[in-house]
């Protein structure tokens, strides 16, 4: 998946009847993160993924298909700095954290290491 159909992709799986169940997302370079997306219907989780997604590239929102996407789309723009295009909602990284807040929480802590 690519961020040119992510919310094609989306749509698709609403239209399915599938539920939205969160967001998940690590780094997997110092600049990159793999985001991927939880969806349940008949007690079957599948998931989407975008994969080495640069943090300086928005991300398209799919708040404007699923609204409760806000919620976990702002966690990671406060936690990993993340940003998205159409957000219907922007708490401005603001969501959980305080204002004085400079520097985003996870950016150096979640970062996948490869085992051979």
């Amino acid at each position: 998946m690519t961020r040119d159909n992510l919310v094609s992709e989306v749509m698709n799986m609403k239209n399915e009847g599938c539920r939205f169940v969160t967001m998940s997302t690590v780094l997997t370079a110092e600049d990159a993160v793999d985001v991927l997306y939880h969806f349940e219907k008949d007690f079957e989780v599948t998931h989407l993924r975008l994969a080495d997604q640069p943090l300086a590239e928005p991300v398209p929102s799919i708040s404007g298909v699923y609204f409760c996407a806000m919620l976990a789309e702002n966690e990671l723009r406060d936690l990993f700095g993340m940003r998205f295009t159409g957000l219907v909602l922007d708490f401005n990284r603001t969501l959980f954290l305080d204002e004085e807040v400079t520097t985003v929480p996870l950016v150096n802590n979640c970062k996948i290491t490869p085992t051979n």
